[in-house]
C-alpha cells in the first residue's frame, strides 16, 4: 500500500537491476515513477543500466502510488483475505476501512493516462511547429525504440509501427508503478478503451498482479491528436523473462 514506505529488499534490488539490463537498449523519452521509495529505487536502477538515459530526469507522481489499503497496510496478506471473508466479499474487490475503492484507483490511472496522452500530443505539435524541422524519423534509428521482445509483435502491430515516419515514436515512456495499481490501469485499458490484447493471453493472466519488475508494453496511437479515442495495443503483459 501507501502507508508503509519501505525500501527495496536485496532481492528487490537484484530484480530491478535485471529489469534495467533487459531494457538497457531501449531509448526512453520520458520516465515517470510513483513517489514511493520502492518505485523510486526501481526506476533509478533501470536508468542506471540504460545506454541512452542514464542522466534522464525521473518525474515522480503521486497518481502512480499503490492502492491505499487503510487498516490492512503493514499487515500480512492473510489478514486482508480474512477481513474480506468476514465482510462476505472477495479479496481483490474488498476495500478495508480507510482504503481506496477499485473505482478510486482506476480514476487515478485514468487521470494519469490522459495526462500522458496530452503530453504526447503536445510533443507532436511542438515538433511539427518548428520551421524547417525534419521529420522525427530523419537520421534516427527507430530500433532504439523497440523492446527486446519484438518477436511478440503480430503482423498488424509491426505494420503499424515498423514503416515510414511512424518508425520513431513521438514519445516512448517508461512508467514505474505497483502491482494492484497496474492491474486496475490495465482493466481500464481493456474495459473502457477496448485495448487489443495478445491472442494467447488468458483471462487469469489478464487479472493477475504483475510479478515484481514485470514489464508490460503498450502501443498508443492518437490519430490527429484526438485524445478521446486512443487506439491501444498490448504487445505483452507482465513479462518476467529477465528474472
Amino acid at each position: 500500500g501507501q502507508g508503509v514506505d519501505e525500501p527495496l529488499s536485496a532481492t528487490g534490488f537484484r530484480q530491478a537491476d535485471a529489469a534495467g539490463s533487459f531494457l538497457s537498449n531501449v531509448k526512453f523519452t520520458h520516465v515517470f515513477s510513483s513517489d514511493l521509495l520502492r518505485a523510486k529505487q526501481t526506476a533509478a536502477a533501470i536508468l542506471g543500466k540504460n545506454r541512452f538515459c542514464k542522466d534522464m530526469e525521473i518525474k515522480y507522481d503521486a497518481r502512480l502510488r499503490e492502492r491505499k489499503y487503510g487498516v490492512a497496510e503493514g499487515r500480512p496478506l492473510a489478514d486482508l483475505k480474512a477481513m474480506a471473508k468476514d465482510a462476505g466479499e472477495q479479496c481483490p474487490s474488498f476495500t478495508p476501512s480507510g482504503g481506496e475503492t477499485l473505482d478510486e484507483v482506476r480514476e487515478r490511472a485514468r487521470d494519469f493516462f490522459e495526462f500522458l496522452c496530452q503530453l504526447a500530443v503536445e510533443l507532436e505539435q511542438k515538433e511539427h511547429g518548428k520551421p524547417g524541422a525534419p521529420g522525427r524519423s530523419s537520421g534516427t534509428s527507430g530500433e532504439q525504440f523497440f523492446f527486446p521482445w519484438t518477436n511478440h509483435y503480430s503482423e498488424a502491430e509491426t505494420s503499424s509501427v515498423g514503416s515510414g515516419s511512424s518508425t520513431v515514436l513521438d514519445a516512448n515512456i517508461l512508467v514505474v508503478s505497483h502491482g494492484a495499481y497496474m492491474r486496475n490501469w490495465i482493466g481500464y485499458f481493456v474495459s473502457d478503451l477496448n485495448c487489443t490484447l495478445p491472442e494467447n493471453l488468458t483471462k487469469s493472466q489478464l487479472s493477475s498482479v504483475s510479478p515484481n519488475t514485470g514489464v508490460s508494453n503498450f502501443i498508443i496511437k492518437l490519430e490527429n491528436g484526438y485524445l478521446l479515442k486512443p487506439k491501444i495495443t498490448c504487445v505483452c503483459l507482465n513479462q518476467d523473462s529477465h528474472l
